[in-house]
């Protein structure tokens, strides 16, 4: 399974929380899970585990030539991102019908995501989109990065947190309806499944923040760190600041302390913020759960 640091970084301004889009080096933050695809057998012969996107639609026969430069294409490691990255955009620039369009474009997703390039990321999911609506992970990749990737300049942030709980909610729908193919190892499945579903329900949880209804944000944060083998420091902390936010001083510091324990960028501030939570907690009366 690929590890991919994710390059987002929470700021604490007075009076709130307000995510950004500075770079952090976090080990354990969100990775993007293993690709699955059951209705393309024969592709996954040739595919690497992480383009063929968790999708309930299938890839139709291509002409010989746009088959053979679609393999070139997945067979390129990903070790040199950029490359990867330019080879697929030439790919759909050269073919922009092709019935594989669907699959470089969640590729593409997979790879703005990890040099965080938003703007990108989100015009190739949403060509991702367009040729496999059912795409659960592209779904949930852009679900979970639109609210962190949001600032005090951001234009139609609502419309933006509307399209980001729409998508995060549709790949929660689908991942229960996906068949497991038979390649694919039970425990695989259900850890790529777990991962999208984390990074879904971070999405949620996100959005939930951004509005301030931080009681509603903090289940979904819970589960996304319940699922997602290795937990996203940035997903502990707001789930710690929602506690905090909603009085449940001593949820708040647990939250904190693992955010904490996690090697990487988020290490202290998440110490900082367990410190000021035990502090609220003696000063001030904590709610009920």
């Amino acid at each position: 399974m690929s590890n991919k640091s994710i390059i987002l970084a929470v700021m604490v301004l007075t009076g709130g929380v307000l995510l950004g889009s500075a770079r952090v080096a976090a080990q354990g933050s969100q990775d993007a899970p293993p690709s699955l695809n059951p209705d393309k057998k024969q592709q996954q012969q040739t595919k690497p585990a992480d383009v063929t996107p968790l999708t309930l639609d299938a890839a139709p026969p291509v002409n010989a030539e746009e088959d053979a430069a679609y393999k070139a294409f997945v067979a390129m490691p990903p070790t040199d991102m950029d490359k990867k990255n330019q080879s697929g955009e030439a790919f759909v620039q050269k073919y922009p019908q092709s019935r594989y369009r669907g699959d470089v474009y969640a590729w593409l997703v997979r790879g703005y995501w990890s040099q965080g390039q938003i703007d990108k990321l989100e015009v190739a999911g949403d060509k991702a989109l367009e040729a496999n609506p059912n795409d659960a992970q592209t779904l949930a990749i852009i679900g979970s990065t639109l609210p962190r990737a949001m600032n005090a300049s951001t234009p139609n942030p609502q419309q933006r947190l509307d399209k980001a709980e729409q998508y995060s909610k549709k790949a929660l729908e689908l991942l229960p309806t996906l068949p497991k193919p038979p390649e694919i190892s039970d425990e695989n499945f259900m850890k790529a499944k777990d991962q999208t579903s984390a990074l879904a329900y971070s999405g949620l949880g996100l959005v939930a923040f951004r509005r301030k209804k931080f009681a509603e944000a903090i289940p979904d944060f819970e589960q996304a760190v319940k699922l997602d083998p290795m937990p996203d420091p940035v997903n502990f902390y707001l789930l710690g600041a929602a506690d905090q936010q909603t009085a449940h001083f001593d949820d708040a510091v647990a939250a904190f302390t693992k955010c904490a324990a996690i090697p990487g960028g988020m290490q202290n501030t998440c110490k900082t913020s367990a410190e000021e939570a035990k502090k609220l907690g003696s000063t001030q009366m904590s709610a009920p759960k």
